[in-house]
């Protein structure tokens, strides 16, 4: 018996070996993109474009237009073009069509979405190689329009699209939140804005317009409805926070650390206000331009690329006329604690390039993609809306710098709030941060928002919110966002998804392998004893 064992054992062990050279260098380890020598143009490629429009039609015309101008440079290029509403779809989707390897070729996302796209697979494509490439890379020989050189690129925006290490993207635009302010009402209420907003200055204003008069109505506005501050973001609202006040939020190798005293202090302070009617939110309340276009806000929190909704003479108003309020608008960064080193997040669209079998198809893909990157396209996007553009190359190009400074000629293209607001972002670039990127990272920024929301909604339901609804909200969240699950998976890995076949073959073979050792150690031990009797 002892010999059939001893054979059974060795033979294990071989596999074993065997699994160790074949299995330890399975889907874990991202492969780089080969760079092909040249670009086949007897071939026809379809390529396949997602991207997010918010029903503007200058957008969706310069996306087009995009698409037009690179197939004229490059015939055997064919582009089709999908729209979504919002970045969730295009996320939903895309984690829908992995499974049925029916990804799109280009998309437009958010480099927490593509931390969960790598889980598992080499879905989408590392970047590094082909930015280097001196034929087909930023500013390569053989490209046949004028992209920008790597270095033209703003390091801040490029960075963003580094996770665990490795570019899998590169940005498409970027902006920050503002805070729009309703200047009017403030000097009503007998106060003078300073030159930067803080905390305790929006609190105190906030709650000093709750007053009411005899009839019911609140005194600064004449009407039955004042919600004096509105955040559209409130996962941007807790992060911001919690990085101003120097808290935990997770680590950049992807620990958890949001649920901590501070974020409990800075929740006890929001429902304060919420309980006097001082504050709301989006989800709760609807959009804040809303509320500030008609005088029932002060201050509305929403991104610098939200801009052309905002104010009196916004051009792409979201209520009706006769709901309309005569107001002027200031535009300012997010509240701070600390005025003199201000902190806000950065945040923006990115393009990423999905691997396919041929890898001139990906050649090509990525051909359309860094084409997004030339100054005519990033010029005339950022344009729409209160977007930067990504690139040194853009910024500094006479047209744009034409465009800033006819800030206020019009109330379109050259609105003031949404001209202003742009300049606060190219202002503010050195200020902003970004969260790390890991797998998970994206359930951790909503489960950020959603603190915030319960306890408004909390508060507003006339609930308690004491020691012990914060503990139950922190497990609440923890469980609703599986955040226990994804808590230290390093940013560094966080590429590396499920472990491959091998890898799992490879370590139910050890743990067989031990007990065999085990059992055959045992009867030895007891053949030994029986020889001695």
């Amino acid at each position: 018996m002892t010999r059939r064992l001893s054979s059974l054992l060795l033979a294990l062990l071989m596999l074993l070996s065997l699994l160790t050279l074949t299995g330890c260098h399975g889907s874990r380890e991202r492969i780089a993109f080969a760079v092909p020598e040249s670009f086949d143009t007897a071939k026809r490629y379809e390529i396949s474009f997602w991207a997010k429009n918010d029903t503007n039609k200058t957008q969706t015309a310069i996306y087009e237009k995009a698409m037009a101008d690179f197939e004229a440079l490059y015939p055997n290029i064919d582009v089709t073009m999908r729209l979504y509403t919002d970045y969730s779809r295009i996320y939903n989707d895309v984690i829908t069509n992995i499974a049925t390897n029916t990804t799109p070729n280009v998309c437009i996302t958010y480099p927490d979405h593509i931390a969960t796209y790598l889980t598992g697979t080499d879905v989408v494509v590392p970047l590094d190689e082909l930015f280097a490439d001196p034929r087909f890379g930023f500013g390569g020989s053989e490209l046949r329009y004028d992209g920008p050189a790597q270095d033209e690129l703003i390091g801040s925006f490029i960075d963003e699209c580094r996770i665990g290490g490795i570019h899998y993207a590169i940005p498409f635009m970027r902006s920050t939140e503002a805070c729009y302010v309703n200047r009017t009402y403030v000097e009503k209420l007998g106060y003078t804005l300073p030159e930067v907003l803080t905390w305790d200055f929006v609190w105190e204003v906030s709650e000093a317009a709750m007053a009411k008069g005899p009839d019911g109505n609140f005194v600064l506005n004449g009407q039955k409805v004042m919600i004096p501050f509105i955040y559209k973001s409130t996962d941007n609202m807790m992060i911001q926070l919690l990085k101003q006040k120097g808290a935990g939020y997770s680590t950049p190798a992807g620990e958890i650390e949001i649920f901590n005293d501070t974020t409990e202090e800075l929740l006890y302070t929001i429902a304060s206000h919420v309980k006097n009617g001082a504050f709301s939110t989006f989800k709760i309340s609807s959009y804040p331009a809303n509320f500030l276009n008609a005088g029932q806000c002060l201050f509305a929190v929403d991104s610098t690329a939200g801009a052309t909704w905002i104010g009196t003479n916004a051009p792409l108003l979201d209520i009706s006329p006769d709901k309309l309020v005569e107001f002027e608008t200031a535009v300012f960064p997010v509240p701070q604690f600390d005025p003199e080193s201000p902190v806000m997040i950065s945040q923006g669209p990115s393009i990423c390039v999905f691997n396919k079998t041929d890898p001139q198809e990906v050649l090509a893909a990525w051909l359309f993609a860094q084409f997004l990157l030339t100054n005519e396209v990033q010029i005339a996007y950022a344009e729409t809306e209160g977007y930067m553009p990504v690139t040194a190359k853009a910024q500094n190009d006479p047209a744009y710098q034409d465009y800033l400074s006819r800030e206020g000629e019009d109330n379109n293209a050259h609105y003031a709030v949404k001209i202003q607001a742009t300049k606060l972002g190219l202002e503010n670039i050195g200020n902003t941060f970004v969260t790390p990127v890991f797998n998970g990272s994206a359930s951790l920024r909503d489960a950020a928002g959603q603190l915030i929301e319960d306890v408004t909604k909390s508060i507003r339901r006339k609930q308690t919110v004491d020691e012990r609804y914060m503990q139950k909200l922190f497990a609440d969240t923890t469980a609703l966002y599986r955040l226990d699950q994804i808590s230290g998976s390093a940013a560094g890995r966080a590429d590396l998804g499920p472990l491959p076949h091998a890898a799992v073959v490879l370590l139910t073979t050890l743990a067989v392998t031990w007990v065999l050792i085990g059992l055959y150690a045992l009867l030895d031990l007891l053949k030994r004893k029986r020889s001695r009797r």
